[in-house]
């Protein structure tokens, strides 16, 4: 069986584009990606942020599964402490019932925004630290009605998530360190490694989680999704080009200057200083930069050390046009083909 290609989109803004037109892009992407036969569209949520128009993936995976056949769709993540749990128990199992067998529950607890924007979303210093994060999962899952609920004289006995006869989609936590790896084992249920946001944890991180992994009735036994950055084209120099964008992107949004994605010609005649080169060979390093052969067979070097099951693909570079290319160069370097029914029967 070849290696299951999925896509994370966090419907970046190109620079003299708007956020609306970005959402327009994901619909059409992730149509594309169905057609090419990619097993997974996720979308983020991030906050205040001009780089990306992202905030809400519950209502961007219902217009996205709307336009789509085939793709599972879903969030890469939901960031729990940011919402109520009854709420996006009460999300899920809506769009499970709109589209069944093909939506994804990703979840993590990291904010998605600055310390700021984390406070006005969780309403409470306390909240930030997320240190009930375990809490709030079980707590979901009583709503939706799985496992034993509340029990007599809890404060939330007798409530539960509609549509009662809905169940709750597959369940994905999202991580990238111990404390994610060893949560979806507990649950046992999938884990989202971001190897692009700490690659050097990644081996011990999936390792752990393999080792730990309880068997559930949501899933018997452990599945790993490894997501990381690609930037690819048909040349190492139109590759490097989109990369030297995307640096300047996460450059200044490293400096607290998030804005639209550069052209390549803006990150081309950009004077950086030594410490801001730094931070670019920095993020350089972090992703999967050229020809579509060269990105091929670094990610099959990274299935081969982490032992994952699944890769997802986060393609931030500037325009539409080139992401359009990214997708269609990988789908042709990985003999993607389009599934005639939903990916994924083990999790559904």
């Amino acid at each position: 069986m070849s290696l299951p290609l999925s896509i994370l989109d966090l419907s970046p803004v190109d620079s003299g584009s708007t956020g609306a037109q970005a959402l327009q892009n994901t619909l059409k992407l992730a149509q594309l990606a169905d057609r090419l036969g990619y097993s997974r569209y996720w979308m983020s949520e991030h906050h205040n942020s001009d780089m990306t128009a992202s905030p809400a993936p519950e209502i961007m995976i219902g217009h996205v599964a709307q336009v789509t056949k085939h793709i599972r769709v879903g969030s890469g993540g939901v960031m729990l402490p940011n919402h109520s749990s009854l709420k996006v128990a009460e999300n899920f199992k809506l769009l499970e019932a709109l589209h069944p067998g093909r939506i994804d529950l990703g979840l993590g607890r990291a904010p998605g925004t600055d310390g700021r924007t984390a406070l006005a979303l969780r309403r409470s210093r306390d909240a930030l630290t997320a240190e009930d994060f375990p809490q709030q999962l079980a707590e979901l899952l009583a709503y939706a009605g799985e496992g034993n609920g509340f029990p007599v004289g809890h404060p939330s006995h007798g409530v539960k998530a509609v549509p009662s006869d809905s169940k709750l989609p597959p369940i994905w936590l999202l991580g990238s360190s111990d404390f994610g790896a060893q949560a979806a084992a507990a649950m046992g249920v999938g884990f989202s490694f971001a190897h692009h946001i700490n690659p050097g944890f990644a081996i011990p991180a999936i390792r752990m989680y393999r080792e730990q992994f309880e068997p559930s009735d949501r899933l018997a036994s452990p599945r790993v999704i490894l997501t990381t950055n690609v930037i690819c084209a048909e040349t190492d120099e139109k590759a490097s080009d989109l990369a030297a964008s995307m640096a300047l992107a996460f450059l200044r949004l490293r400096s607290g200057q998030a804005g639209p994605i550069p052209s390549p010609e803006e990150a081309k005649n950009y004077h950086y200083t030594a410490s801001e080169r730094m931070v670019i060979e920095d993020t350089r390093s972090r992703q999967n930069v050229g020809r579509p052969e060269a990105v091929r067979d670094r990610i099959l070097q990274l299935v081969e050390q982490t032992q994952a099951d699944e890769v997802m693909l986060s393609v931030m570079v500037y325009g539409y046009e080139n992401r359009v290319k990214v997708y269609e160069l990988l789908a042709d370097a990985f003999g993607l083909q389009a599934p005639s029914v939903s990916p994924d029967s083990a999790l559904a």
